[in-house]
């Protein structure tokens, strides 16, 4: 089982440090992971240490972060992403600078990422749309990767994005030789979608997004969290659900 954290497990927030993790959800991934042998993962756009601040109960559980350009394994292995260039320091400047002036958008520095967000300010969209195209001239080995409300100016190429983070995993124990099931709400989870239902596996829509290559759905967060419950309550109880 592999599950997305903002918009699937948590609601958004207008600020994505403002998140807040409902009593109980903790305890039902955790559940789950002793009751599939450790073959839950978390599969985040956050870093990895951000997933912890969130999840801090679940720190013994696998994740991918960073849209999968790093990597904590079930036996305590880590993979991390790769430096930042110096460029970065200079473009994450600007990039605050630009979201002054649009109160409540955020240029949020995540390692090597930097991802501009306007779901708390519309307005600032086409301004951090401009402004990520014109980076691109000082970060020639990133790349604009769209997503809710947000863009993200990432490293790696097409080398590295939540599909590839899913398909390391199912190479190795406990993941490997399973079904897997993938939860996600946002673009940057097609990938992943993608090579869950090329395993026969469940891939599971958060949201009424179009085009997605999703084959089920759950309707927010909240329902998601709801049908964990259930299988948590029915793993604890011995009832297959």
């Amino acid at each position: 089982m592999f599950l997305d954290v903002d918009g699937s497990l948590l609601d958004f927030a207008l600020d994505p440090n403002g998140v807040v993790t409902p009593e109980g959800l903790q305890r039902d991934i955790a559940t789950l992971h002793v009751a599939l042998d450790g073959a839950v993962a978390l599969v985040s756009g956050r870093a990895i240490d951000a997933i912890d601040d969130v999840l801090g109960a679940l720190r013994q559980v696998p994740a991918a972060g960073l849209h999968g350009l790093e990597r904590r394994e079930a036996g305590g292995a880590y993979f991390a992403p790769p430096p930042a260039p110096d460029a970065l320091d200079a473009v994450h400047a600007e990039a605050q600078h630009v979201a002054v002036a649009f109160p409540g958008a955020v240029a949020e520095r995540k390692g090597p990422n930097l991802a501009l967000h306007w779901r708390a300010a519309p307005e600032a969209q086409d301004a951090f749309r401009a402004f990520a195209a014109a980076a691109l001239r000082l970060l020639p080995e990133y790349r604009v990767q769209a997503g809710d409300h947000v863009l993200e100016l990432r490293p790696g190429g097409e080398s590295a994005d939540k599909g590839t983070a899913v398909e390391a995993f199912l190479q190795q124990a406990p993941f490997r030789g399973r079904r897997p099931v993938f939860v996600g709400d946002d673009l940057t989870d097609e990938h992943a979608f993608a090579v869950v239902n090329a395993r026969d596996g469940i891939s599971i829509l958060v949201g009424d997004r179009d085009a997605s290559v999703a084959r089920w759905q759950l309707a927010n967060p909240t329902a998601v969290r709801a049908w964990l419950h259930a299988l948590a309550t029915a793993t604890a109880t011995g009832v297959h659900a």
